[in-house]
């Protein structure tokens, strides 16, 4: 009896091995994630031997995976490393957009100038007596106003091209001194009835002896020669040929002057007169570094230039100039005379060509250049071939896949 009591002591507890064995299988290791649901108390060792298999597979997989997202990460960058990055602004720089364009570009030189007025007049008197009053240097005298006195009577200024040669008055035959009387007396508002032509006819008489009352000039219906000065426009007086109380005679220079135009006077060498015409358009910096668009008004002869006269001497060449006359468009503020300007004339152009603003041109290897384009919310490069540069306007002619309207990467801070 007591010996079975013992023997199911014995059988009913286990061994101190299969104690630590089963404590080894029953503890879970402190390194597996919490989300790992616990493995439910095996009850047999088949049951403890399966469960160490299928978290040997678990963490078998998630080692592949982890291994293969690298792997393709690794080999996705590398295969994209030699493709060109998308364009992307450069920190800090301000960027703008401005329109394709198709426009007339030119290529300029800059040539130096002397700001004055156009047009170069002389007044010449037509009889004999004592000059008794020139005008003020820097005054201008226009249609109908004295240009100057001989023997205390005061000599209108009046519009024309052709000088006085004869007394005008009835019976005198047809001419275009008469037609210049007659233009005159309309202009000046005393041309009621008259018939504007060569005639010098009864109209023309009375409608002279109007104006000459109104001037508070002797009142004859007649314009005795040298009694009226004509000259093509009116005159701004640069300066006298004679002095008050001297004696003059016919075809003595008294007074000579400029239009009111503001213009720019500019000097060519020979060789570059092919390059420019009469009526081309050029760009003028004033002193004030404002500019105003021109236009080339007169072409004048080759001359010697006064200024190297003196190299003659010292057996140097003389240089050959022409004088060119730019005629200025607008007004011009705080006008100085005699100043000197830079003028922008065309030497190349080619019209009606793309182009970009020279901003906008990007350079790139080997003396290439590209543009940004931005369509919408995407932007991209698009290489292009430059012709011109307009330095004027700041427009650069190209060719490339480009459209007029298109709209291209600038610099946004004026750059």
């Amino acid at each position: 009896m007591h010996g079975r009591i013992e023997q199911e002591r014995q059988d009913s507890g286990n061994h101190p091995e299969e104690l630590r064995q089963e404590r080894q299988v029953d503890e879970v290791p402190t390194s597996v994630s919490s989300t790992t649901p616990p493995a439910a108390p095996p009850t047999t060792e088949r049951r403890r031997s399966g469960g160490r298999r299928g978290r040997t597979v678990l963490v078998t997989v998630l080692a592949l995976a982890v291994t293969g997202a690298v792997g393709w990460g690794v080999m996705r960058v590398t295969t994209n490393s030699t493709a060109r990055p998308a364009p992307t602004a450069t920190p800090g720089l301000a960027l703008a957009t401005a329109k394709v364009e198709q426009a007339d570009v030119a290529e300029r030189r800059l040539v130096n100038g002397t700001l004055g007025y156009a047009g170069a007049y002389n007044v010449i008197v037509s009889r004999s007596g004592v000059v008794t009053r020139l005008p003020a240097v820097g005054s201008t005298i226009t249609r109908g106003k004295a240009a100057y006195e001989i023997d205390g009577a005061r000599v209108p200024l009046l519009y024309g091209d052709r000088p006085a040669w004869r007394d005008l008055c009835l019976g005198v035959s047809n001419g275009l001194d008469v037609l210049q009387l007659e233009r005159n007396l309309k202009a000046l508002g005393y041309g009621k009835n008259v018939t504007v032509d060569r005639h010098f006819s009864y109209a023309t008489y009375y409608a002279l002896r109007r104006w000459q009352k109104a001037a508070k000039l002797k009142v004859t219906g007649q314009v005795p020669l040298g009694h009226v000065v004509f000259v093509p426009a009116a005159i701004r007086v640069g300066g006298w040929d004679t002095k008050v109380g001297s004696v003059v005679v016919p075809g003595q220079l008294i007074v000579h002057g400029t239009s009111r135009a503001p213009a720019v006077l500019v000097q060519l060498a020979p060789a570059e007169l092919p390059q420019i015409r009469v009526g081309d358009q050029v760009v003028v910096t004033l002193p004030d570094g404002k500019t105003r668009k021109g236009r080339i008004r007169n072409i004048g002869a080759v001359a010697v230039d006064a200024d190297t006269h003196a190299a003659t001497d010292s057996g140097a060449a003389a240089k050959s100039v022409a004088p060119v006359t730019i005629s200025l468009t607008g007004k011009v503020r705080a006008f100085l005379d005699q100043a000197q300007v830079q003028v922008s004339i065309v030497t190349q152009q080619h019209k009606k060509v793309i182009a970009v603003p020279m901003t906008a041109l990007l350079a790139r290897p080997l003396g290439m250049y590209e543009v940004v384009v931005v369509e919408g919310g995407s932007r991209r490069r698009v290489p292009v071939k430059t012709g011109l540069f307009d330095e004027s306007t700041g427009m650069a002619e190209v060719t490339g896949d480009l459209k007029p309207g298109m709209l291209v990467e600038v610099p946004g801070d004026g750059s």
